[in-house]
């Protein structure tokens, strides 16, 4: 724990699992969401230092015409080489993992006893797992998660499978878990297993 009272939650799971309508879900609720896609996007800024490193290893056909980085010329790049990946990952989670803290630190300050959820796809593989006190896992069948990425990123079958098993396996992550839920559930009994959890989590808070 960050500070007396504040109870900091890892949020996580596999790709189109569920995690954004989870992490939605517990900011109803009243929990405090922090999101790492959005600090990755943050530190990834042209003329950041991250995005300089981005740019020396990978090179500048990454770069969109205003200098931006293009996600998906660079996620065509690092999911078919897991090296490639790693030196990604080298790049940017040192400097997501700090301005997480950094947010973290603040809320702390003005709420004391806050829940505030981390929602981190790679929560285990960055060791973020090691920085929180409770684990919450969205799960999905392997099905539902190629279907969700054809429909929401367009991805093929094999593209979906290689961004897929370039993660943790999902049975790994729930079995590290202090809660697991399904993301395939609908909506209204899915916000009932998010307030109860929330609760529990208040109750430690």
């Amino acid at each position: 724990m960050l500070s007396s009272g504040m109870i900091l939650v890892g949020l996580t799971g596999g790709l189109a699992t569920g995690k954004s309508t989870v992490a939605r879900l517990f900011q109803a609720c009243g929990a405090r969401v922090i999101h790492a896609d959005d600090l990755a996007r943050q530190v990834v800024r042209p003329g950041k230092p991250a995005w300089r490193d981005i740019v020396r290893v990978f090179g500048r056909t990454i770069l969109r015409a205003d200098r931006t980085i293009d996600r998906d010329a660079l996620a065509a790049i690092v999911f078919r080489n897991p090296a490639q990946l790693r030196r990604l990952n080298a790049i940017v989670h040192p400097r997501v993992a700090r301005e997480q803290a950094r947010l973290t630190a603040a809320i702390a300050r003005k709420q004391p006893r806050a829940v505030v959820v981390y929602d981190v796809p790679l929560l285990f593989e960055a060791g973020v797992d090691q920085r929180v006190d409770r684990i919450v896992v969205v799960a999905a069948d392997r099905h539902t998660q190629i279907a969700r990425l054809a429909a929401r990123n367009g991805l093929t079958r094999a593209e979906a499978l290689r961004r897929i098993r370039a993660q943790l396996p999902l049975s790994q992550k729930k079995s590290q878990a202090d809660e697991v839920l399904d993301g395939t559930l609908p909506l209204a009994t899915l916000r009932r297993a998010v307030r109860r959890i929330y609760r529990v989590f208040r109750q430690s808070a």
